[in-house]
């Protein structure tokens, strides 16, 4: 639990008594590649830190094609926060790309731990805020910036995950062709 406790450390510190009342509220899972964590339909129930591997959030569309709208790998937060807010079914899962180690705090207890020790409302809302940032920043690249411009800035923000991931998995995130990526990969390493 160090990194976890760690990475809170970061933004403001714990001290003990907030450190006992966070760990004692974490459920510690291992995930197998491929399991998974959230699917389509049911109520995100869970904050889910990844201590090791590597998560993906994704939909599927009427063809049955995947869009990956998010990786998490080590010292990172995944949850779909709409279905967890608003208590709604999900549109989307959450799997495991890779054998994994998490930790997951339900929303009962994260709005527990929010009420009476006030560092862990002002840690999320940090989380959530760059979070959004990075999806903002994600929607406008997508929609104004070319692919292979979309390709080495993804090598700029995950280089530990551009070796770990699959060309499927980068270009369904990315929103082109795995041939595209092909290619795009290959002119990169021309120059």
């Amino acid at each position: 639990m160090e990194k976890i406790i760690n990475y809170f450390n970061s933004y403001l510190p714990l001290d003990q008594s907030e450190i006992q009342a966070f760990t004692q509220r974490l459920i510690k899972k291992r995930i197998k590649r491929r399991q998974l964590l959230l699917q389509e339909g049911d109520v995100c129930t869970h904050f889910t830190y990844v201590e090791q591997g590597c998560l993906k959030m994704f939909g599927v569309d009427d063809n049955g094609v995947e869009h990956n709208l998010l990786f998490a790998a080590e010292n990172d937060w995944i949850t779909d926060l709409g279905s967890l807010h608003k208590e709604r079914p999900s549109r989307l899962y959450i799997e495991a790309v890779e054998p994994s180690v998490v930790y997951q705090i339900s929303k009962g207890d994260l709005w527990y731990l929010y009420t009476n020790y006030p560092k862990f409302d002002r840690n999320f809302r940090v989380i959530i805020e760059d979070k959004y940032i990075e999806l903002q920043d994600r929607l406008l690249q997508t929609y104004s910036t070319p692919a292979l411009e979309r390709y080495n800035e993804f090598l700029t923000r995950y280089p530990h995950l551009a070796l770990r991931l699959p060309n499927t998995q980068i270009a369904s995130y990315l929103g082109i062709t795995p041939e595209f990526l092909s290619r795009a990969k290959k002119k990169s390493f021309k120059r």
